[in-house]
């Protein structure tokens, strides 16, 4: 399995759009909702699938800079990972806890930078990454890979991998991945939400990829 491998669309293709529609939801919310009524369709949609309170998409340079901070710490955690923090587990359990909160991480950034509140997401999204990915892809993120889907949702909530004697310690489904598949995904996820929030890489990464293809 190669990154190349996960059928998900080079933001090139979407980014113009995607930034007109992000630009107006932050100069000019009085025509927000005729602009977004894609995005408010499938968000009243699944308010209702999942119960949860109604949100208003607002950017703010407030969000914007939270947003480049958890993408930030989601490829510091990653680190590790392609370092091959991984390799060093005897058990599937740690790697998938690390996983999901990099994936969770990174989606939150993603839907900070669109106009999700962070409160909202602390009470919502919590350490659901299916549910963080299905309200990502609901407002453009466009990652439609099924080897991702599946993998959030074995994933979620993550805090069981962490600690599982807080549910009787069951044998829980690892969805047979490995930790080097884990780790592919992981690696688009994160490329995925820089393509599409442009925030820049953190300071150090590429030396930090030139190390790890070293």
């Amino acid at each position: 399995m190669t990154p190349r491998d996960f059928p998900f669309g080079d933001s090139r293709g979407d980014s113009p759009s995607r930034r007109a529609l992000l630009r107006v939801l932050t100069v000019a919310p009085v025509v927000v909702p005729a602009i977004v009524s894609p995005w408010r369709e499938a968000l009243i949609s699944l308010h209702r699938r999942y119960d949860d309170e109604p949100v208003t998409l607002a950017r703010s340079p407030e969000g914007r800079n939270l947003s480049r901070d958890f993408y930030h710490s989601a490829e510091i955690e990653m680190e590790s990972v392609e370092l091959g923090f991984f390799s060093q587990l005897r058990f599937i359990r740690p790697a998938l806890h690390r996983a999901g909160s990099i994936a969770k991480l990174a989606l939150c950034a993603y839907l900070l930078d669109v106009g999700f509140p962070d409160a909202w997401n602390a009470e919502h999204i919590r350490q659901d990454v299916a549910k963080a990915l299905t309200y990502a892809n609901a407002t453009g993120f466009g990652h439609d890979c099924p080897d991702v889907a599946r993998l959030a949702v074995i994933l979620s909530p993550f805090w069981k991998w962490g600690y599982p004697h807080l549910i009787g310690d069951p044998p829980v489904d690892d969805g047979g991945y490995s930790p080097d598949q884990v780790r592919l995904l992981l690696r688009a996820l994160l490329d995925r939400v820089h393509d599409v929030t442009g925030h820049p890489r953190p300071k150090g990464w590429h030396r930090h990829q030139r190390d790890v293809r070293s």
